[in-house]
Formats: structure tokens, sequence, C-alpha cells
């Protein structure tokens, strides 16, 4: 045998088994909702229901200039201005009226507005000028009023929270690396505390991890890609429940609820593709949700003083499991007529799960 032919014999089952891995089409979430619903129909000896192409409606994060929120402006006369020669916040406005400090990002523009009072109070201590002391004491006041809209610029007017909510990066993955997730979800556990101190004014909480957080943002497409899967997951199990209710509407399946070849098939399918394929990546979803979803959700009502108009509609849909436009609620109705569906069926032959 020449040299070749032995490299071209290694060759062949490796390239074979690539083949069939592409061919697996339960290894993307698409091709698995088809074949979910393609090989339902067999079974039950229907007509085949078309793939879901119609999705239900979700939209991109609202534009950023209807996020970001109007942070009025102090101004604190000149004359004022340099009768405070000696505190730092002399240091502290001079950088916010600064070339850059005019076009400060929101984590920047955050950091301000907590040093401006920090720095302010300990002016206030240092001089003995009571009409200004006065003007400062009304700027801090002033400035406690307004820090959430800071909060709200630094987290839900950010650029990096666009590429997280995309919708244009497909479906949650079916093999998805779990450190990403867990990393998501510890930091969205560390933003909401940020969040609830600076709500109760405590100012002294570290910012510090801040800006690694919006990095990993930036990376990351999950949040998005778990609303498109919610809605895919939506569809296809709609779709398969009018499959389910059409084989319900006709002969039963089993007769005096005795079991038989077709009940069998039908059961096996249960198991091996919807339990064993599907079941496992609505569950991949349903945590993705758990981790990701609520955790933006309770970010976003912690805030909801502040909340612009255009987003409370965008949360409604895509966070909140409360309101009537709720994906998350559409999901959990469809898994659940699903579920009751296919038990309907299979107690016609004493196969009910969990009888």
């Amino acid at each position: 045998m020449m040299p070749g032919d032995r490299r071209k014999q290694w060759l062949i089952p490796g390239v074979l088994l690539l083949f069939l891995a592409g061919c697996n089409p339960f290894t993307g979430a698409e091709p698995m909702m088809e074949e979910y619903l393609s090989r339902l129909a067999r079974v039950l000896d229907t007509s085949v229901a078309p793939p879901p192409s119609d999705l239900p409606t979700a939209t991109t994060l609202p534009k950023r200039r209807d996020r970001v929120l109007h942070i009025p402006e102090l101004e604190l006369g000149m004359l004022d201005f340099l009768s405070l020669y000696g505190c730092e916040l002399q240091y502290v406005v001079g950088e916010r009226n600064s070339v850059m400090g005019r076009v400060m990002q929101p984590i920047n523009r955050l950091r301000y507005e907590i040093r401006f009072i920090q720095s302010a109070k300990r002016c206030v201590r240092q001089i003995d000028d009571e009409e200004l002391q006065a003007t400062l004491e009304q700027a801090i006041e002033s400035k406690h009023q307004t820090l959430p809209l800071a909060v709200w610029n630094a987290t839900w007017g950010t650029e990096e929270i666009e590429k997280l909510f995309t919708l244009s990066k497909g479906y949650y993955p079916v093999a998805v690396e779990q450190n990403l997730l867990t990393d998501l979800a510890l930091d969205l556990d560390q933003l909401n505390q940020m969040v609830k101190a600076l709500n109760n004014q405590q100012l002294d909480v570290p910012l510090n991890d801040l800006g690694q957080i919006h990095q990993r943002w930036q990376a990351q497409f999950l949040a998005g890609q778990v609303i498109n899967s919610a809605r895919l997951l939506i569809a296809t199990l709609n779709s398969g429940t009018d499959t389910l209710k059409t084989r319900l509407e006709e002969r039963p399946l089993c007769l005096n609820g005795k079991p038989n070849n077709q009940s069998n098939i039908v059961q096996s399918f249960f198991f091996k593709v919807y339990i064993g394929e599907v079941q496992p990546y609505m569950s991949g979803v349903s945590r993705a949700r758990d981790s990701l979803i609520r955790g933006f959700s309770r970010l976003a009502e912690q805030q909801k003083a502040v909340m612009p108009d255009t987003f409370e509609q965008w949360y409604d849909r895509h966070l909140s499991e409360e309101t009537s436009e709720s994906l998350w609620k559409e999901l959990d109705q469809a898994m659940m007529r699903h579920t009751r569906h296919w038990q309907d069926l299979l107690a016609q032959c004493g196969l009910r799960p969990g009888a």
C-alpha cells in the first residue's frame, strides 16, 4: 500500500465524523426546533407544521439619545469659585470645566458627581463665609437630588450595554461556556449592590470594578441571544402544541388506555427528543434568564424613579415578568400549555409522565 493511501485511510474517518457532527440538528437552537416539530408530526401521523419563522416581537434597546438623561449643571459664579481656593472642590470643578471634563463618559461623570458632593461637604467645614456655606449646601443638596441621573447614565446609558443586548447575534448557544454566564451574573450582583448603596446616598461605595463590568458587556451578546431564544421557544412550543392538539382531537392514541406500537414510538420520541434534547435547552435558557434577565430587571427596577418612558416600554416587554406584555410570561405560558398537551396525549395510554 502506498504511503498516500495510508494517509487517506486515516483521513476518511475524521472527515466522516466532521460530516456527521455537522448533520446533527441538535447542536444548534434553530435546527433543533425545526427537527423537533418535523419529528413530532411524523410520530403523531399529522401534517408537518412549518418551522417557526414569525417569532414574537422584540426590539433592541432604545437609542442612546433616548436613554441618556440630562444632568443639570451647577453654575458657581467666578468670584465664588475663586474664593474656594484652598478647598479640594476648586480642583474638582476645574477638572469638570476643562476640555476633557465637558465630554466625560457616563462612568467618569458619575465619579465626578460623587467627588463633588464629598469635596463640597469637606469644604463647607473649612470655610467661614456663611453666604458661601449656604451656596455650597444648596449645591450639595442639588447634587444629591440629581445623583440618580448619573447612576442611570452609568448603567443603562452606556454604549457597552447595547452590545450585550444586541439581537443580531443569533440564539443562545446549546453548549454555552458557563464561566461567561457566571461572570456576567456576578457582575450584575455587584452592580445591583452599588446602585442600592448610591440610591441610599452611600457615597463611599467603590466603583473600581465598574469599568471592567462595562468591558465584559461589550465583549458578550448573551442577553440578546437569550431574548432571541425565548422568542424561538415560544414559536416552536406553540406550533408543537397545535400539533398535539390536532392529534388529541382525532382518534385516541390508544384504545381502552392500553399501550400499542404507536404509543411506544410516541413515548420513545417524548423521552429521547423532547426530554433528552429540547428540554435541556429550555432549561439552559431558563438558567440564563434567572442569571441575566432577572439581574438586569432588578437593576432597572431600582432606578424606576428616573427611568425614561421610552425605556419603560422596552423594560415591560424584555425584562419584566409581571406585565401583560412580558416576553417571559409568554414563554412560561407556552411551556405550560405544551407540557399539558403532552400529558393529555400520553394519558390516553396510561403513560402520563409522573403518574
